[in-house]
């Protein structure tokens, strides 16, 4: 059974072992390290954006939520590879909108780099829409958003 819960500093080497398995493919595809790769995990931890998702006492996934002042955005959702197709990355995003809602947000929001079109297809198909693509902070980004019924 799996479990979503808050970050605690042990689970750091385990979260920096699954952003780096779930990423590093992209490499050369997009010529750099996905901004994932590079993210302060420990800030993220003590800021409380950081969730670790757990099946068996294994951190086997991971989701950092943000509140901004329209949306919460999604600044990462992962999963362990070896973890892949059993419906972990769905569990994410379905606790993001849990979250989103009882924080009072109408809406959620997530990007993607634009050469992730695994991932576009992914978010389309659980009823995200493209909002906009634009570069920032060195990344070609393709945000999305989805708006909660609340």
């Amino acid at each position: 059974m799996s479990r979503l819960r808050l970050a605690v500093s042990e689970d750091l080497p385990r979260v920096r072992e699954i952003v780096e398995a779930a990423y590093a493919p992209y490499i050369p595809r997009m010529g750099q390290p996905p901004q994932p790769m590079l993210d302060d995990y420990r800030a993220r931890l003590s800021a409380g954006e950081l969730q670790v998702l757990e099946e068996n006492g294994r951190v086997i996934g991971l989701l950092v939520l943000i509140d901004r002042p329209d949306s919460l955005l999604i600044d990462n959702v992962a999963v362990d590879p070896a973890a892949k197709g059993r419906g972990y990355g769905r569990t994410l995003l379905a606790a993001a909108e849990t979250t989103a809602a009882g924080r009072g947000f109408s809406r959620l929001t997530l990007y993607t780099h634009v050469t992730m079109t695994e991932n576009q297809a992914i978010y389309r198909h659980y009823g995200w829409r493209e909002m906009k693509r634009i570069r920032e902070n060195g990344f070609e980004r393709v945000y999305f958003v989805k708006d909660l019924e609340v």
